[in-house]
């Protein structure tokens, strides 16, 4: 079965053969820009994709606990509607005790879904600016455009800006 070739993979390609049989050096660091791209494109891309993934496991977890919660908070009612017992004080002290304790799990979880969220939008962006940039790239050194590899260059950077800052988080 044969591979589907992305076409960032493509466009880098073409730049490789383009910069190879040139004279001019400038496609040479356009065509070494684009390979540095690409890489920065694929640990972004992978990394937003487990982002996204733990996001949503954590989610998952956070509804379990506050489904656990409100069941404890069900008990609580039930315990407190029966007759006058020896024991359905302390229940009831147990009951909220233990319901405290899952609010604060399911708070937790609800706040590292969305720190992981915040992870894979930040990468995401530094995909998006990094493919877009070995495209300029790509244009550039077929039109034979230094310009156009300055702005490559210039959204490379950004993208890089994008990396850092998930990697500082």
């Amino acid at each position: 079965m044969e591979e589907t070739e992305s076409p960032v993979e493509r466009l880098s390609e073409e730049l490789h053969h383009a910069a190879e049989h040139s004279k001019e050096n400038w496609l040479k660091f356009g065509a070494l820009l684009s390979a540095l791209l690409a890489v920065f494109a694929a640990i972004s891309g992978m990394q937003s994709g487990h982002e996204v993934n733990e996001a949503m496991i954590q989610q998952i977890k956070a509804s379990d606990a506050w489904g656990y919660y409100q069941a404890k908070g069900i008990k609580i009612m039930i315990a407190e509607s029966q007759p006058q017992a020896a024991d359905r004080a302390d229940k009831i002290r147990k009951h909220k005790d233990e319901q405290e304790a899952i609010k604060k799990d399911a708070e937790t979880k609800d706040a590292e879904s969305e720190r992981h969220l915040a992870g894979h939008e930040t990468l995401s962006r530094a995909m998006t600016l990094f493919q877009v940039a070995i495209a300029m790239t790509a244009i550039a050194v077929l039109a034979r455009q230094r310009k156009l590899l300055l702005v490559s260059a210039g959204l490379g950077c950004v993208g890089l800006v994008f990396f850092v800052q998930y990697w500082m988080m």
